[in-house]
């Protein structure tokens, strides 16, 4: 017998003893005839990392030809790996890139009725894997919806405009749909893989049976499930933002951290501070306050006209302190927070004292206000003071209310204008994550900032990266720490 199917064999036993703990018995062939005697397999004894979102399901093979002229680059190599049990969820065959340090998927066919992965390469050496992220479900359950009327589907996973084929596995019956939604809610229902169109679950299956086991293979991907960064065999994110921290509420442990004590201006994110200061002198919400220009013009002195996030309304106008409070938190209205302070009962400068005083008390001893919007750079945290803000701040079930709303509408009192406001984070308008807490931020000497706030089985974690350079990068930078710390208090 082949010297290579012997390990193959003997690995494959071992694999099956290390099934439970999430890797999976394989063995790897090439299915061409003319190449079966000319390529050497074996299994790398080179410990590797993966990417932190992937786990391995097969150990890693590396392969190369016994005879290189045997093998020319005008005709690819079919790859073939057998695996023996089937997750539920994406798994794809990887080649690992030597020069840029990663693994790089193949376009990879899943035939999981005859439970196998193929894929072509045109390397004639290196190493492959099937590795698999349990945050891409492609089996489990399906419900619908109406819609479009067509074959159409929500997904959480692919990006609007992706082909999919979803098979009904109670009877072999398939439809293929078009990503036209997101959906269904991954934290409130974690076995739903996808909401059809009631015209495409019709296809497969009665509209009565309400929820049905199914299974999908992706078409067509428009966006790549894949990032580049997610590629890097870092165990841990990587991150564009110039310090982070994921902390964990309950005991204030770090659960990851980069430069997390670098103090930096915290723009918007001192609205929070300001808002908490507010509550904690017991307002009455349906106050009745009238505008004053006044209020708008302490704005520019960091910032000209029009540069400044504003709520539009007019000298005189008037409107209820939630009304205020919802600009400042959902819309980040700075004249809606300095209208907010003229009103407290505390005089400016006092109301200012009272937020350094409040955070100092709270142990963010490296945080300091200078004004409450978040306007002036000379307003400095860094991320573990603000995750220690933070988790007081939401002491307050009101600041969870007003911060996590996906839009808020109300009309002035006096001339009846209509206000509809949203918010400025759009990972809670994704609806992805089980955000109980957020705020967004950005000058240009503090570049992005974004704190967000998740819930999970295993308690709460306080997310917050400064300095991104983008607003995008903001947003991918708190949503990969999102879903690594989630990941973290699973273990």
């Amino acid at each position: 017998m082949n010297i290579n199917y012997i390990k193959l064999f003997v690995l494959g036993i071992l694999f099956l003893f290390l099934a439970p703990l999430g890797v999976y018995a394989s063995e790897l062939e090439f299915t061409d005839p003319d190449f079966k005697d000319t390529v050497e397999v074996s299994t790398s004894s080179e410990a590797m990392n993966i990417p932190w979102e992937w786990v391995a399901l097969s150990p890693v093979y590396e392969y190369s030809f016994t005879n290189s002229e045997a093998y020319t680059k005008d005709k690819s190599l079919e790859v073939k790996i057998n695996y023996t049990q089937t997750p539920n969820y994406f798994r794809q065959i990887f080649v690992f890139n030597s020069v840029l340090g990663v693994w790089q998927p193949l376009l990879t066919k899943d035939v999981d009725n005859k439970k196998y992965l193929s894929a072509t390469t045109t390397a004639v050496s290196g190493k492959l894997i099937i590795l698999g992220n349990k945050n891409i479900l492609t089996h489990g359950a399906a419900s619908w919806y109406k819609y479009k009327n067509g074959d159409f589907a929500a997904s959480p996973d692919f990006a609007k405009g992706s082909v999919l084929r979803v098979t009904n596995l109670a009877n072999g019956k398939f439809v293929d749909v078009t990503i036209n939604d997101f959906g269904p809610e991954r934290a409130k229902h974690p076995d739903r893989v996808i909401d059809l169109d009631k015209v495409a679950f019709g296809k497969i299956a009665s509209t009565k049976a309400g929820l049905i086991k199914i299974k999908v293979e992706p078409l067509k991907i428009i966006k790549p499930l894949i990032n580049k960064s997610q590629l890097q065999i870092n165990s841990v994110p990587s991150v564009a933002a110039s310090s982070a921290i994921i902390l964990r509420e309950k005991d204030g442990s770090v659960v990851w951290g980069k430069n997390e004590k670098k103090i930096a201006p915290l723009a918007s994110l001192t609205k929070l501070v300001a808002i908490r200061t507010l509550l904690d002198l017991k307002p009455s919400l349906n106050k009745v306050v009238t505008y004053k220009v006044q209020d708008e013009k302490y704005n520019y002195k960091y910032c000209k006209p029009g540069e400044s996030a504003k709520l539009t309304v007019k000298d005189g106008e008037t409107l209820t302190i939630e009304n205020l409070i919802y600009s400042a938190l959902v819309g980040s209205a700075n004249n809606a927070v300095e209208t907010l302070v003229r009103v407290s009962g505390l005089s400016r400068a006092e109301f200012i004292k009272r937020m350094n005083s409040n955070v100092k008390d709270w142990g963010a001893t490296s945080t300091s206000f200078v004004e409450p919007t978040g306007l002036s750079p000379d307003n400095v945290s860094s991320p573990y003071d603000y995750a220690i803000i933070s988790k007081e701040v939401y002491n307050s079930p009101l600041i969870k209310k007003f911060s996590t709303v996906l839009s808020y509408t109300f009309k002035t009192v006096n001339t009846k204008k209509s206000h509809t406001i949203k918010n400025t984070n759009k990972l809670i308008r994704s609806n992805q994550y089980p955000i109980i807490g957020s705020k967004t931020g950005y000058l240009n000497e503090a570049g992005h900032c974004l704190m967000t706030r998740v819930s999970s089985p295993q308690g709460n974690l306080i997310v917050i990266n400064f300095g991104s350079p983008s607003s995008a990068a903001s947003f991918y930078d708190n949503e990969q720490l999102i879903r690594y710390g989630l990941l973290q208090l699973k273990k």
